[in-house]
């Protein structure tokens, strides 16, 4: 095809003469993003020659960048937004004729920074739309200074089968690791986003306010379908809580299940959810649902109640029971910092997650998580929470606090340290570590740990970050 020269606020691309819109996904958990593969079969349908960026996997790419009509980039995690706003000036080095889009989760919460390092647009919410609104603006040379489009928005969309094809292969993304040694290549699929519960430190609620929105059962099952035809072997549902819709959710692992006899799934579930759906999870068994994350966050009533997360203490050892029951992996993870946890309260952690025979269940990074407040956060409308912070740092995203008590802080540093030193190290092995240095903090003898009644790890994905743990350096200087 004959190249084409332009004069216009975009640049078209020389291989197709198409406008060029590059989207870029900095991280998300080392999983192949729906956010980049939906967005990009909107505009494709629409004429646009769309290229995908995984900078979890990939370098930032001079000649792509370099004829770029938009470059729009997912935040969809606290740590993907650290790493876009590092990779930001080299972007616009490569690419400084390109309108900047910056959309997803983190990207409202953090409009007025990164208006400030030069980013144009803002998209939270259902940002397909307005993805391709913008682009079609500066195709038809009507960019304008003031952003058209709405930061955010909640309508109901039109969702299509994702476009998979131009993105990393899936054998680059994580691995299902089996307790035999086995591992399966995982896809990720969607079938719901935001959440209808408003747990005050979830990053969710500030967009979402308590609303969700499906994605049809016929997308979401051609989404898998392509993903198994690409080689995956199992499924990892990405929505906030799968059981938001549990009718919605049920009707697709059926439907998974006939159709694929031999694929294994995992999702997130909230612990009420579990509790108040204990009946469904033989069926979720029965359908090849191998473990199911949850947010249990505290073993400690108090923080629980901060954290409006509508489960007690008491509950995380009912729903430990009834996945036992049900035969299916449980990874429960911890906000273990808090502004309100002690060093006792710490400890009964530690011995609740060995009481219960979880050391293999949880990764070493979920005993370091720190709260993180971000903008928006519904913390900042508790009474007296704002004694609690100092100012809003741009580089951490957050407003920092200190503990009251310093020696939880150093623990905190202690324990993060020794993740980051080890990720090589067995989860046991760690969780000793980090039992003798809760023990250490607090001047006391270290006791025996409770001797495991299953020693065998379960069902796991070779990526254990999560969405609030500090970005790494090596993460920061990917791109």
């Amino acid at each position: 095809m004959d190249t084409v020269t332009v004069n216009s606020p975009g640049l078209q691309s020389r291989r197709t003469g198409a406008f060029k819109v590059v989207l870029i996904n900095p991280y998300e958990l080392g999983r192949q993003p729906f956010a980049l593969a939906e967005p990009a079969a909107w505009l494709k349908r629409e004429g646009f020659a769309v290229a995908c960026l995984d900078l979890s996997l990939q370098k930032l790419d001079a000649e792509e960048l370099a004829e770029t009509l938009l470059v729009a980039i997912y935040v969809g995690m606290h740590t993907a937004t650290r790493i876009a706003i590092q990779a930001l000036p080299r972007i616009k080095r490569l690419s400084p004729r390109a309108h900047l889009c910056v959309y997803g989760l983190y990207a409202p919460m953090n409009e007025v920074l990164l208006r400030s390092l030069g980013v144009q647009t803002v998209l939270g919410g259902e940002f397909e739309p307005g993805l391709l609104s913008l682009a079609q603006r500066l195709r038809n040379g009507q960019a304008s200074a003031t952003q058209v489009e709405p930061v955010v928005n909640l309508n109901k969309i039109g969702f299509v089968v994702p476009e998979r094809s131009i993105l990393p292969e899936l054998q680059r993304y994580t691995r299902l690791e089996l307790p035999d040694g086995r591992k399966k290549v995982v896809g990720f699929a969607e079938a719901s986003r935001g959440c209808k519960h408003l747990c005050r430190h979830c990053p969710v609620v500030p967009v979402y306010q308590g609303k969700f929105r499906i994605v049809p059962a016929v997308v979401v099952l051609a989404d898998i379908r392509q993903q198994v035809a690409m080689g995956a072997r199992h499924i990892s549902f990405g929505d906030p809580d799968f059981f938001n819709g549990p009718t919605h959710s049920l009707k697709i692992v059926r439907a998974l299940h006939e159709e694929f006899s031999d694929i294994t799934y995992d999702a997130t579930i909230k612990v009420q959810h579990l509790i108040e759906h204990a009946d469904l999870l033989p069926e979720l068994k029965k359908t090849g649902c191998l473990f199911i994350t949850s947010a249990v966050e505290s073993v400690d009533d108090s923080v629980l109640a901060y954290l409006a997360k509508n489960h007690s203490s008491k509950d995380f050892n009912r729903v430990v029971a009834l996945m036992r029951e049900a035969s299916i992996a449980f990874a429960p993870t911890f906000v273990a910092f808090t502004p309100w946890m002690t060093l006792d309260g710490y400890i009964e952690l530690l011995r609740r997650i060995a009481d219960l025979d979880l050391v293999e269940s949880v990764p070493p990074v979920q005993l370091s998580i720190r709260l993180l407040i971000p903008k928006g956060s519904y913390l900042l409308q508790l009474p007296g929470f704002s004694d609690l912070i100092e100012d809003f740092d741009p580089v951490l995203l957050g407003y920092p606090w200190r503990h009251r008590d310093l020696r939880v802080d150093r623990l905190q540093s202690q324990v993060q340290s020794l993740v980051e030193q080890s990720e090589k190290l067995p989860r046991r092995e760690a969780f000793e570590r980090i039992w003798q240095m809760a023990h250490g903090a607090l001047g006391i003898p270290v006791p025996a740990l409770p001797k495991s009644k299953n020693q065998q790890p379960i069902p796991r994905l070779s990526e254990p970050w999560y969405c609030c743990a500090e970005p790494t350096h090596q993460q920061l200087q990917s791109f």
